[in-house]
């Protein structure tokens, strides 16, 4: 069974909104749906993390070197980001989304699973540098990393609407 698991504890409830669960969703389930909750909310921030950085990155004009295909540079899909994207042939894409499917799959196959009180997401800390934190840094990061999370989804939700929406 997983760990007995107190919302008001968990990383994220911190100043200045403290809890924000207007719907209701911490208590709608058991633990395993708590903590599936929580997992798919750390999932969803590190993609949008990395979409922000990429989206600003783009429209900053900075490319890798070389090309992304034979006879296309990375440099020919353009400053903007969502153009940029359409132009990325087939292959690229189905690339993209398989590695993205690796990663999710070797997350879920993780002994014991986040729902049964194992670590969330895909640990990667190759300098072991969690591991020698205290109890208190660790609380700190996990909600500095949840915070610019939801910051993130908030951001690339709207460099989309902006991308799209005239006017």
């Amino acid at each position: 069974a997983p760990m007995n698991v107190a919302v008001e504890e968990m990383a994220g409830v911190q100043d200045p909104v403290g809890l924000f669960d207007p719907m209701g969703l911490a208590t709608s389930g058991n633990d395993e749906t708590l903590l599936w909750f929580r997992a798919a909310e750390l999932k969803h921030s590190r993609v949008t993390m990395l979409a922000t950085a990429g989206w600003l990155v783009n429209s900053a004009g900075i490319y890798f070197p070389g090309e992304l295909t034979h006879g296309t540079k990375f440099s020919d899909l353009g400053a903007k980001p969502l153009e940029a994207w359409a132009a990325v042939p087939f292959a690229g894409k189905f690339q993209i989304l398989l590695f993205a499917g690796a990663v999710e799959f070797f997350s879920e196959v993780k002994k014991p699973h986040y729902m049964k009180g194992g670590p969330m997401g895909l640990q990667c800390d190759p300098l072991g540098l969690y591991e020698n934190m205290s109890e208190d840094m660790r609380k700190t990061r996990m909600n500095r990393e949840l915070a610019n999370g939801r910051f993130a989804m908030i951001g690339i939700m709207s460099f989309i609407a902006a991308a799209k929406v005239p006017g």
